[in-house]
């Protein structure tokens, strides 16, 4: 039953996506172009939305599914970290012309090509955790 609800949101979550422009690749080369405020609005409304959210399970100490306490650590900032991390998210980003999260509403919305996407970054991935302990962190 767990798992069906996670279905459920997924793919209200796909379906916002695909109706709000999220996954147009126009959209995102219209954001790294400076020609349109829409992505920026939509990521500023994530920030706020996600900032209230951590404020209102910090405040009322709601736990997760299985019962467990919900906790964040915060990190210290690292410019050097950030900077190279930030680039190579942002270049991915712009070559490819989605992020992660759409990835997936991409291949369901028939866009069957993003499938290589996906695998590139599994594997990205997993080449980052072989190597992490050696990465400056």
């Amino acid at each position: 039953m767990k798992n069906l609800i996670f279905l459920l949101f997924g793919v209200l979550f796909g379906i916002v996506m695909t109706k709000g422009e999220i996954i147009s690749w126009y959209r995102i080369h219209e954001m790294f172009r400076f020609e349109s405020f829409h992505m920026y609005g939509v990521i500023g409304v994530a920030v706020v939305v996600s900032a209230i959210g951590y404020l209102l399970i910090k405040k009322t100490g709601n736990k997760s599914f299985t019962g467990l306490e919900i906790s964040y650590k915060v990190i210290p900032f690292n410019i050097k970290r950030h900077l190279i991390a930030g680039s190579i998210f942002g270049l991915g980003w712009a070559l490819v012309g989605s992020c992660p999260g759409p990835m997936f509403i991409l291949v369901g919305n028939g866009y069957l090509y993003f499938v290589w996407v996906i695998i590139g970054a599994t594997i990205g991935t997993l080449i980052y955790g072989a190597v992490r302990r050696r990465l400056p962190h």
